[in-house]
């Protein structure tokens, strides 16, 4: 298993923080690493994500869980679990604040093969987390 994480203290509401994670037609607007976010975030919805380090491409994901305010998790892969990258969203309150965290975790039987041609998401990660912390904590 790779996988890709990041962290953020808010200070937001755990609510506030969800209709932005939400939002799909928002996220380019805060998130610089994204170019659109097509359908409806939801409980068994299939969204696509178009990213800016892989201009063009679509990638299709599932809304698996789907937790209000807490917990919202999103699958994609290959058939029979030959690659499969699971991104988990989690809210914890901490006082007045919320603690965001986002890990994406990669498995598979091509993952070795699959892993070398994913660029370094390290930076797309840090700029998710810092870009949801400002909106949640901006004023509109």
């Amino acid at each position: 298993m790779k996988f890709y994480e990041t962290t953020a203290l808010i200070e937001a509401t755990d609510d506030r923080i969800w209709s932005i994670l939400t939002a799909a037609e928002d996220y380019p607007v805060w998130n610089p690493g994204v170019e659109r976010v097509e359908g409806r975030i939801a409980l068994d919805a299939t969204i696509k994500v178009v990213v800016k380090v892989n201009p063009g491409r679509a990638f299709p994901v599932k809304v698996t869980e789907f937790t209000p305010g807490r917990r919202m998790v999103w699958s994609g892969g290959m058939p029979f679990g030959l690659f499969k990258g699971v991104r988990t969203f989690t809210l914890n309150s901490e006082g007045d604040a919320t603690r965001f965290r986002m890990r994406e975790e990669y498995t598979g039987a091509l993952l070795p093969l699959i892993w070398r041609s994913i660029p370094d998401l390290s930076g797309t990660f840090e700029q998710f987390g810092a870009g949801l912390k400002a909106r949640a904590e901006s004023s509109t």
